[in-house]
């Protein structure tokens, strides 16, 4: 299956709208960009499918010359994972979208059920509800749906399985550092793993709850409660036995010096798996 890196950055995306810092400033000097989250993969079929839609769906779409996915994956309802849905209108007749099946108590609704109500007027789109560690079958591609950790609302991981080349593409999903044991165990041994890693462990001293989830070092594995730091992101893929690590979702408040490490992902970056 061949992976394309759609979306690298966080809910402001780097170069970020208005900012002149020395990190959004380095990436204009190198001609890349981190836009809104977002994988697109390809089976050996030809069929594609989406892994979050970004709200920056018609510019990714257009930067790659990509036609319309085959299906689309939802992981969870915040906003730069999921508003990129609406770009599909009158784009496609007929396009299956999965999300998990299971209740969130924050908001008294699966995220199947979210997608659903948000996006009503989208007739094209059938929402197909599915249960964590089910695996299903889709685009000639197996993917299956795991738990992670990211308060307040549920979000899930996932892991892609091609069977014709026997790649497997992990996505941390947005995490914390604290994925649950079940799921670390469908995550391991992928051949990328794509980590939700924020901004580095030095960085939490601005975050009003800190860091947490130290290593043996006491060095903060997850910023806040929500995302991973850098080094989390990068003990994680150690931890997985990932074959190769990819940092996604990153900030435009990681140093201009750290930002564009060799494991660091941009836009546009293709793996064959």
């Amino acid at each position: 299956m061949e992976v394309t890196l759609l979306g690298t950055g966080d809910t402001t995306g780097t170069p970020t709208v208005g900012c002149d810092c020395d990190t959004c400033e380095r990436a204009r000097e190198l001609g890349v960009e981190r836009s809104r989250f977002s994988v697109h993969v390809r089976s050996t079929t030809g069929e594609t499918l989406l892994l979050d839609a970004s709200p920056d769906f018609r510019y990714q779409f257009l930067r790659e010359d990509f036609d319309p996915p085959d299906a689309a994956l939802i992981s969870h309802v915040h906003f730069d994972h999921l508003d990129g849905l609406g770009n599909v209108y009158r784009l496609t007749r007929d396009m299956p979208l999965y999300a998990a099946d299971e209740t969130d108590p924050e908001t008294g609704e699966s995220v199947a059920q979210t997608v659903r109500r948000r996006y009503d007027y989208l007739d094209a789109v059938e929402v197909r509800p599915q249960s964590p560690f089910e695996t299903f079958e889709t685009c000639g591609l197996e993917v299956t749906l795991v738990p992670v950790d990211h308060p307040p609302l549920v979000c899930y991981g996932l892991l892609v399985e091609d069977p014709e080349t026997g790649g497997r593409l992990a996505l941390s999903g947005d995490t914390s550092f604290a994925i649950p044991g079940r799921s670390q165990e469908v995550l391991s041994d992928a051949d990328l793993l794509l980590a939700d890693g924020i901004v580095p462990a030095e960085n939490c001293e601005y975050h009003p709850l800190g860091g947490r989830h130290e290593d043996d070092d006491g060095v903060p594995r997850t910023f806040g409660d929500k995302h991973m730091t850098i080094e989390g992101a990068r003990q994680l893929g150690e931890r997985l036995d990932a074959t190769e690590t990819r940092l996604v979702h990153l900030s435009h408040y990681i140093p201009a010096e750290q930002a564009f490490a060799e494991d660091m992902a941009v836009d546009g970056e293709r793996f064959e798996l």
